[in-house]
């Protein structure tokens, strides 16, 4: 597999991807910076990680989703590239319209930052194949603006088109329908609240965040 993680002024997870990815799927992984203009060769994945990017000013992940570089994920995830957007990732993939909806504040206007039990709730993704029948799992919730929302219409396509990928068994922010992860509707770019990158293996607390880039890896091998 080779990778690129993005790193934006702010980013506090750019590295924990990085080291996360390495060690479950012993990927080539480099670094990218979001002014740099393209991407390298032949990749197969690409992760927008956690953090503030730009400090989280005028909107969550509305300043980085303009910044050079993701005009060209915007064209890698049009050409089926992985793309998997954690936390401030996922907020900068919806504003830069990869995904749909939007993350608003928290409904309890606290950042939440603990252990949260997750339901998969479709596993016939390239980013679940891997989890086989577990039920739930545990990853790490870290954010204030986790808060997804989308309209009726958006909403109703989202999930009869089993976009809902993540659930939350107890919701810690106000996510309408529990939401703590969705594809696009061609399958190949997540966005989730949740940080697989802080639970891949047993000294994190939990190693259930793995499975979800071996299963990129079982793409890559069927290919």
């Amino acid at each position: 597999m080779k990778a690129a993680v993005l790193v934006f002024p702010g980013s506090n997870c750019d590295r924990d991807c990085k080291v996360a990815v390495e060690v479950t799927t012993g990927a080539q992984v480099s670094m990218v910076w979001h002014q740099d203009t393209s991407l390298p060769a032949g990749l197969d994945l690409i992760v927008v990680p956690g953090g503030f990017s730009y400090g989280d000013y005028l909107r969550c992940g509305a300043m980085a989703s303009l910044s050079p570089v993701m005009a060209e994920v915007v064209k890698a995830a049009q050409r089926g590239v992985s793309v998997v957007g954690i936390c401030n990732g996922f907020q900068i993939l919806c504003e830069a319209g990869l995904l749909p909806g939007a993350l608003m504040r928290n409904a309890g206007l606290k950042y939440v930052c603990k252990p949260i039990e997750l339901t998969i709730e479709n596993r016939n993704t390239r980013f679940t194949s891997a989890y086989g029948d577990k039920a739930s799992v545990w990853m790490t919730q870290g954010n204030g603006d986790g808060n997804f929302f989308a309209d009726s219409e958006t909403l109703k396509a989202i999930e009869d088109n089993h976009q809902v990928v993540f659930r939350y068994v107890e919701n810690p922010n106000g996510s309408v329908n529990n939401i703590a992860g969705i594809m696009n509707a061609e399958g190949n770019v997540l966005g989730m609240m949740p940080h697989p990158d802080r639970a891949f293996e047993p000294a994190l607390g939990s190693a259930d965040g793995a499975p979800l880039f071996h299963s990129l890896m079982r793409v890559l091998q069927a290919a």
